[in-house]
């Protein structure tokens, strides 16, 4: 082979070898977290919505994102500060996010929490039960302490005190089916579910709680400090401007009825693109 074509021949090599070197950006590992493979889906979905590949790792929580294995991880900022602090007693949504911002990992920060999206723990009554009690909040209940019976679900979320009261009749229970005929038949006057679950029977209601009498429970994305760019950033935040709790429940419902995770997070975005 003449000198010509061997120098033909390395031009292509090194052509195809630059070719197969740029493999464009990496993509960025969003853990599950606590806050579920579905929310983990929707911060992917929103990164790939602003360009940056995106892919989810299951089982990867705040102790994946301290030693790197992801850099991003949904979480609830009522669980982390629990986890981080716990005997921290801060309980409404702003109060909580910022002593939980105080606690983080060196290394970690925190985006913008979902104001409109929770998953707390909350009382569900009857209609019969809220007319009796004269209001739909949970400071009722915290008037009738000694009169509850509260109905759970094992290792269900639940609060251990509502204020004042001290929650101590609490009836456990193998599914939440089997909680809610125990409400509807007056066996317990107020089950323990949270704002966010799907499937709540329509005769019944939630109590509200404007007094933040349990820990705030809101969707918010953890990361890597100085590893994402500020599109990427901005990504992340821009999640908490269309998602609230009714949407997650929804979301929630769907994924139980068999839907996938991923599909159900990219039809959401869909519906309320980001950035507009």
């Amino acid at each position: 082979m003449g000198r010509l074509a061997l120098a033909l021949v390395a031009l292509v090599v090194l052509g195809t070898a630059g070719c197969g070197g740029d493999a464009g950006p990496e993509s960025v590992a969003v853990g599950s977290g606590s806050g579920s493979t579905l929310i983990a889906h929707l911060y992917a979905a929103a990164l790939r919505h602003y360009g940056s590949p995106a892919h989810v790792e299951p089982e990867q929580s705040l102790m994946g994102l301290d030693s790197g294995d992801v850099r991003v991880v949904p979480e609830f900022t009522g669980r982390v500060l629990a986890q981080l602090v716990p005997g921290a007693t801060a309980r409404s949504a702003a109060q909580v996010y910022r002593e939980m911002v105080a606690a983080l990992p060196e290394g970690v920060a925190a985006g913008d929490y979902t104001e409109s999206a929770e998953d707390k723990p909350a009382l569900a009554v009857t209609e019969r039960t809220a007319d009796a009690w004269g209001s739909r909040d949970v400071t009722a209940a915290v008037r009738r302490c000694d009169q509850l019976r509260t109905g759970a679900v094992s290792d269900a979320p639940r609060a251990g005190a509502l204020g004042t009261c001290k929650v101590s009749k609490v009836f456990e229970f193998p599914d939440a089916a089997a909680m809610f005929a125990a409400l509807r038949a007056g066996q317990i006057n107020a089950a323990w579910t949270t704002t966010a679950a799907p499937y709540i029977p329509t005769q019944l209601l939630m109590l509200s709680d404007r007094t933040s009498m349990i820990r705030a429970e809101n969707v918010v994305p953890l990361y890597r400090r100085n590893e994402l760019d500020e599109r990427q950033v901005l990504a992340l935040n821009e999640v908490a401007g269309v998602l609230d709790t009714a949407a997650l429940a929804q979301m929630r419902a769907d994924v139980a009825d068999g839907a996938d995770p991923g599909q159900v997070a990219d039809a959401f975005l869909a519906e309320r693109p980001l950035g507009d």
